[in-house]
């Protein structure tokens, strides 16, 4: 063999080895981002299962304060009805409605 022929052989294994080398960087690089996105996908996946489980909470406890906020209204209107004023101003407060003597009448 002669000294080119040598010469022309280790420059295509070299080449090949260059190529390879590219290659396995590329294959490198493709598997790191699968990776990546695999990872990313399952973190996205855990979110949107946390913010599920805390929507379902919050509605839970929206519909507990809708029954209160209910249960208060009725309560309110009770407390509040003419009947209950009248009973609680003549039995506490011990009031009466005025007699016709002590009733005045005023004229413009």
């Amino acid at each position: 063999m002669t000294q080119g022929m040598t010469q022309g052989m280790t420059k295509g294994v070299n080449q090949a080895k260059g190529e390879g080398m590219r290659r396995l960087a590329v294959l490198a690089l493709l598997v790191f981002v699968v990776m990546a996105s695999a990872i990313g996908s399952v973190f996205a996946k855990h979110e949107a299962r946390k913010l599920f489980t805390e929507l379902q909470r919050l509605n839970v406890e929206r519909d507990r304060m809708e029954v209160e906020w209910g249960q208060l209204q009725i309560e309110q209107s009770t407390w509040s009805t003419y009947a209950r004023v009248e009973q609680l101003a003549r039995e506490d407060m011990k009031m009466r409605p005025p007699t016709a003597d002590e009733m005045m009448l005023l004229g413009r």
